[in-house]
């Protein structure tokens, strides 16, 4: 039996973080680390969160076919490695990777398979809100975010199979946990 591909997308302070993070508790499937050339942020844990790495390894992985994904965010390259989903896969192991939508559409094109699931706000002003709440992003970051927000949120009706909004915690947590149930 080959394992299933599940790709979660969303803006930045969707939420999608913190549902991954319950519906991992919950089900029995692997988390793709993805590798980023970003700085960890205050109790981000190299290998768990990311594998946080340097441009010219990140360039390397990419020149090498390593990848599955790639996109570059906010300066920053972020990637899925690919090699360790195909292995899972390869023995009956679902994964969920957590990725922007410029990955997704990579992801789409080369595995057209993969369930794709995209985490929306419930609106632009509640995810102002809740990127101004971390207390880590500057105002200049949150207009760019809202920008790509805004960019992600007309795109995802066409790329992903299901649109799940973040409006309340508990109910999309569930929603994502039956659309990776139901599919499995």
């Amino acid at each position: 039996m080959t394992g299933r591909l599940f790709v979660l997308s969303g803006p930045s302070g969707s939420g999608k973080s913190t549902i991954i993070a319950r519906v991992l508790d919950t089900l029995d499937i692997d988390f793709s680390v993805s590798v980023t050339t970003r700085q960890p942020r205050p109790g981000e844990t190299n290998g768990l969160h990311y594998w946080f790495i340097s441009r010219i390894d990140f360039q390397n992985m990419v020149g090498a076919g390593q990848l599955l994904e790639w996109a570059e965010y906010n300066d920053n390259l972020y990637g899925t490695p690919a090699r360790p989903i195909d292995s899972a896969n390869a023995i009956g192991r679902d994964i969920l990777l957590d990725i922007e939508i410029q990955g997704a559409r990579q992801v789409r094109a080369n595995r057209p398979s993969a369930v794709m699931i995209f985490i929306a706000p419930p609106s632009i002003e509640v995810l102002e809100q809740r990127l101004r709440g971390r207390g880590d992003t500057s105002d200049e970051d949150i207009a760019e975010r809202l920008l790509i927000a805004n960019e992600q949120l007309k795109a995802a009706s066409e790329l992903f199979d299901f649109v799940v909004v973040n409006d309340h915690l508990d109910g999309a947590v569930d929603e994502v946990t039956t659309l990776i149930t139901g599919a499995i």
